[in-house]
């Protein structure tokens, strides 16, 4: 095969090569992820506004002594009494009010429709849907939505993971840049307008590249098709996330195969007058954060009592109790948990800025702006340079390899394809056009 004379080949084509890779993906998958960055950033800055926009659902002026649970759930479910109670959360703290959430076929998956109860006066204090285990409220629902979908559904979902599988990829290759970069002497304010851009892409990109790369594959755990490998991985090598068991040990529901087929197995039993001795039995049984959520029973199955407080220190523990004797038949302790697990529920809980609070908001906040003056300064490099933008071809660049290097690469985007669906298509798409453009140039010679 002939090549181009004066180009460079072996170790020195390497740089090319990743420039060249660099500048595909800041150019096609910088837009989502530059929204990607924007919609995170709307997210973890505005817990503080839901909070005084649900003001008068949260909280109550109410003083007393709070009514018992059962009360409590039995005036929630006057409101709506063709819905099946799914769960309780008890009012964390004097003035607050406690959450009944009810399964409502209308919503969504992990949506509820919950009403608001003043634990004191069985007033009546809201009534809206509330989304996942952190219990948003609908304005950061639509904002969760737009982040991970654009409100587009499971194909929206696509374009988050576009963005998390290629963002790790683009940061790691503008740190290889920048390392076997020219140094830059001079002073910032001495540089010309094109070597500005550069040193102030290049500087942001390798500040924030630790904290990009996390949030890359934290993103990546919540991803369709990526999200699924990881989850596959994990089981194969035993990273799993510990849960407690609500199944009752030779529990049965002796029925027929008529009834039970018209049974609705995801139904939970009507036990309402059971709550109080539930939350009495797990706080005896160490569950002793303010953040709890009782989950009734499913036919023949245990009640689950779980902690919900992700922030630091982190309170999830998870107990199943027998509703015939309330003995815990199970349980899950955040303490026992090995150390991936604990990574994966902190790691999470940090990308979405609430594991340290308001400084986690700050800092993802910080680096959600880094982020998108970084890229909007990549594409400000790109316009200014356009006329002569045609470069050297991806294909051409990785042809100049040596052949070991070619081989390594060709290994990583299969195995990278495999392993992140997402960014498999999309390569073959930046390959399919740069072969194009290559073959065209070529013949053009």
């Amino acid at each position: 095969m002939s090549h181009i004379p004066d180009q460079p080949r072996g170790a020195t084509a390497l740089r090319p090569f990743l420039l060249r890779l660099h500048f595909y993906i800041g150019l096609f998958v910088g837009p989502f992820i530059f929204i990607a960055a924007l919609t995170g950033l709307l997210y973890v800055l505005t817990p503080q506004i839901e909070d005084r926009l649900y003001a008068d659902a949260l909280y109550t002026d109410s003083a007393g002594a709070a009514r018992s649970l059962t009360d409590q759930a039995l005036a929630a479910r006057a409101v709506v009494p063709d819905l099946d109670v799914s769960a309780v959360r008890p009012a964390t703290g004097e003035g607050r009010t406690t959450r009944i959430m009810f399964s409502d076929p209308a919503l969504g998956p992990s949506e509820n429709r919950t009403i608001f109860v003043d634990p004191v006066t069985l007033a009546i204090r809201g009534d809206m849907t509330t989304y996942g285990t952190s219990g948003i409220l609908p304005f950061r629902i639509t904002l969760d939505y737009l982040h991970r979908n654009l409100l587009l559904g499971d194909w929206g979902r696509y374009y988050s993971e576009l963005a998390a599988s290629w963002l790790w990829v683009a940061v790691l290759g503008g740190v290889a840049l920048w390392a076997t970069g020219p140094k830059r002497r001079r002073a910032v304010a001495d540089m010309p307008p094109p070597q500005r851009r550069r040193w102030i892409h290049a500087t942001l990109g390798v500040v924030l590249s630790v904290v990009l790369v996390f949030i890359s594959i934290t993103g990546l755990t919540w991803s369709q098709a990526g999200g699924q490998r990881i989850t596959d991985l994990r089981n194969a090598i035993g990273w799993v996330t510990p849960s407690a068991s609500t199944a009752l040990d030779g529990a049965t529901m002796p029925m027929d195969a008529h009834a039970h087929h018209h049974m609705d197995l995801s139904a939970r039993e009507d036990r309402l007058d059971q709550l109080d001795a539930v939350e009495a039995a797990s706080r005896k049984a160490g569950i002793d954060s303010p953040f709890l959520e009782i989950r009734l029973p499913k036919p023949g199955q245990a009640w689950s009592v779980r902690e919900y407080d992700r922030s630091w220190p982190t309170q999830v523990d998870t107990i199943a109790l027998d509703p015939a004797t309330m003995a815990v038949t199970s349980r899950a302790d955040f303490a026992e948990f090995t150390l991936v697990p604990k990574l994966i529920r902190w790691g999470i809980d940090a990308h979405m800025g609430i594991l340290f609070g308001v400084a986690n908001q700050i800092v993802m906040g910080l680096v959600a702006v880094g982020l998108m003056i970084s890229i909007a300064y990549g594409y400000a490099m790109w316009w200014t340079r356009r006329p002569a933008a045609g470069g050297l071809p991806l294909t051409a660049a990785w042809m100049r390899l040596s052949v070991p290097a070619r081989m390594f690469w060709a290994v990583g985007a299969v195995a990278l394809g495999w392993a992140l669906p997402v960014l498999g298509i999309s390569l073959a798409a930046f390959l399919l056009i740069d072969i194009l453009r290559w073959v065209i140039a070529r013949r053009s010679v």
